[in-house]
């Protein structure tokens, strides 16, 4: 047995034929089979309104989940193992009947983990909570994932975890971010905790900004129906990026006990500066696509995309400056910038140190030293620093040196983490309630602000870097994007 091996478990993905089901969850899941850590006592049940049978749904499997895995990457005997474990039950959200069946479906395995899956919209993440509950199947080894975003504002969020939260205990609610399962991100931790070297330098005496920047080229594609109702600000800013904001900010937790780790991201996310309507405009920028052009091929506007509404005010970009109100971090102001349809997609955290005082190399401009944290398209950390210029004369360079490599193994994508730790029960990598609420605190009053009718996101072609707005937000204050001149 893999010493990593996954006890027995039965997994219940509500949503189970949707989009994030079959290019996200069952992908992972496999990936989990082909690297033998999934438990051969293990099952996993597909639930949708559809009336499909086991072999329709399999059908679909191959169809549509099957394209996502890589080639290099399927096994086919491990493939024909996986399907084995699948199963389905058609389940309406609001109706008892499909319940009364996945509950004698589970009996015969009463021992086993369950963990309930909900990637479906949060508003039935209350309804599903409670017909769980209503057949007495929300008990001591039953866990229920939350997928994101939680609610569209901080009073719906508290709605729904209040009605979860009267089905499940704390301790049994996953709010996920599969941010967090990214192996960047949990290096992240590491390279601060388990390394002196850059403690004393991770406080605002070294430091004289942060950047983290999740860019897409992609449109909003087929998400339209959700996405226009909810925009980058909710999508991205209200848990990615303030996630990220928290594990670059946080203090050393005393353990990786899930709540001491949580305690300390609570501690950064109420210590955020907070933003007033009258703030919002100075330190906060909201755009929206326009015609333009990637690699070539023209691109339509977010408003002529299918399924968004004519004339919407829904953001595409976000870009904000929040700073944080503590020791640590006075006067280190964090950019933080997301959006779709930009130049070039990646995901990174850029620390930028502060220049040296005082310079001995006469009329040489010496660029800041830089830890680049990359997330994607390719996961890696990078200590950007000055080194001589080979030969003659003391020519001063810039030097970069990879502090993070996998060797060439393959590394679990971030749902095959997440899953395996929900199964698992381990708490570190999810978001706790007050955690998440918090968040929504910070990010409510820029929603308020934009709630005028006066307020209108700025437009910027497809393939530039955003509106102009957003890179002011860093010129004003003498400072630019990282990557951009």
């Amino acid at each position: 047995m893999a010493t990593d091996e996954l006890p027995p478990f039965e997994l219940v993905i509500f949503g189970g034929t949707g989009d994030l089901a079959m290019r996200k969850l069952l992908p992972a899941l496999y990936q989990r089979q082909r690297a033998g850590t999934l438990a051969a006592e293990g099952r996993i049940i597909a639930s949708a309104r559809e009336q499909l049978d086991r072999a329709a749904f399999v059908a679909r499997v191959e169809a549509q989940a099957a394209p996502f895995i890589p080639d290099s990457e399927r096994d086919p005997a491990q493939w024909q193992t996986f399907l084995q474990r699948l199963d389905y039950v058609a389940i309406s959200a609001a109706e008892p009947a499909g319940y009364q069946q996945l509950q004698q479906k589970l009996a015969a395995f009463p021992d086993r983990q369950r963990i309930f899956y909900l990637a479906t919209a949060p508003q039935w993440f209350g309804v599903i909570s409670e017909q769980l509950k209503a057949v007495g199947l929300n008990g001591a080894n039953s866990r229920v994932v939350l997928e994101k975003p939680l609610g569209h504002d901080l009073a719906s969020s508290c709605q729904i975890n209040d009605m979860v939260g009267r089905c499940f205990n704390e301790n049994q609610i996953f709010r996920i971010d599969h941010y967090l399962g990214k192996e960047t991100v949990q290096n992240l931790l590491v390279l601060r905790f388990a390394n002196r070297l850059f403690e004393s330098l991770w406080n605002t005496e070294a430091i004289d900004h942060i950047q983290i920047t999740a860019a897409e080229q992609i449109g909003v594609e087929a998400r339209a129906g959700f996405y226009d109702g909810a925009g980058a600000l909710r999508d991205m800013v209200q848990n990615h990026l303030l996630q990220l904001l928290c594990l670059v900010a946080m203090e050393p937790p005393a353990s990786l006990d899930a709540d001491a780790v949580r305690d300390e991201k609570l501690k950064v996310l109420r210590s955020l500066k907070p933003l007033s309507r009258d703030t919002v405009a100075a330190n906060v920028v909201a755009g929206q696509y326009s015609a333009g052009t990637i690699n070539g091929k023209a691109l339509p506007g977010y408003r002529d995309e299918p399924g968004v509404k004519a004339g919407s005010q829904t953001e595409t970009f976000v870009a904000l400056k929040a700073e944080i109100n503590n020791w640590r971090w006075a006067k280190v102001p964090f950019y933080l910038r997301t959006g779709k349809r930009l130049a070039t997609r990646y995901s990174e955290i850029v620390v930028q140190f502060r220049e040296v005082p005082h310079s001995i190399f006469a009329g040489q401009k010496l660029e800041a030293n830089k830890l680049i944290i990359r997330l994607q398209p390719e996961e890696d950390i990078t200590l950007q620093w000055l080194g001589k210029q080979p030969g003659t004369g003391m020519q001063v360079r810039d030097v970069a040196l990879t502090l993070a490599d996998a060797g060439g193994e393959r590394v679990p994508e971030a749902y095959e983490r997440l899953l395996s730790e929900a199964i698992l029960g381990r708490q570190t990598l999810f978001m706790r309630r007050d955690e998440q609420e918090a968040a929504w605190s910070y990010v409510t009053p820029i929603l308020d602000a934009w709630a005028s009718a006066a307020h209108q996101p700025a437009m910027y072609p497809a393939g530039s870097w955003g509106p102009e707005a957003a890179t002011r937000l860093l010129t004003r204050d003498g400072r630019d994007w990282h990557g951009i001149s």
